[in-house]
């Protein structure tokens, strides 16, 4: 894919969270954002604090690598890493917006373990962090995204380039917001 290409799509996902969040997430009472259909199934504030989690952790690692980076070049074309199109396919959706491939939240991320994680507003944080997102994405058009790499959630030693890394977190955003949405369709979503 071209840099330009991968920028599109990660400003495409990033600006259709912050539409659903505005247009859907702003008219849901508390009752609604808390609810949940078992125990072992998140609630759209859960779903929320978990993305939130990650993007305390990511967004400031894509800010100091755009910054301190030598890597000054844009390349017309991002080839992504094996471990990078790994990551980052295994977050994207299907082409019916349904999870293709399940997996268990690290414990750390998880807000049924980490209660504290829930902070109330949630789904507002979760909105700020998508608009610092955008302006991330914007600075790093002026930086080799192949070359440059971040240290990834599971270890500070496992790296990705910068546009795997994009990639994975705004699908990753993207798959979870999905699951927001289920939840809303589900049969037994409170009414208000």
């Amino acid at each position: 894919m071209t840099t330009a290409e991968l920028f599109q799509e990660s400003e495409t996902i990033t600006k259709s969270n912050l539409d659903f969040v505005r247009k859907q997430l702003s008219k849901l009472s508390d009752i609604q954002l808390t609810w949940k259909p078992s125990e072992s199934i998140w609630s759209i504030k859960e779903i929320f604090a978990h993305l939130n989690e990650y993007a305390a952790f990511y967004h400031p690692a894509f800010s100091k690598k755009i910054g301190a980076t030598r890597f000054r070049e844009p390349r017309i074309n991002f080839i992504s890493s094996p471990l990078g199109k790994s990551a980052w396919k295994s977050m994207q959706l299907g082409q019916l917006k349904n999870v293709k491939r399940k997996f268990n939240a690290a414990r750390t991320y998880n807000p049924i373990y980490q209660k504290e994680l829930v902070k109330g507003d949630d789904v507002s944080i979760f909105e700020a962090f998508q608009n610092e997102l955008l302006q991330i994405l914007e600075s790093a058009k002026s930086v080799n995204i192949q070359r440059a790499k971040v240290p990834t959630s599971i270890s500070k030693f496992v790296r990705l380039r910068l546009g795997d890394a994009f990639l994975f977190v705004i699908y990753h955003n993207q798959r979870h917001v999905q699951q927001a949405v289920n939840l809303m369709h589900h049969r037994a979503f409170p009414k208000n």
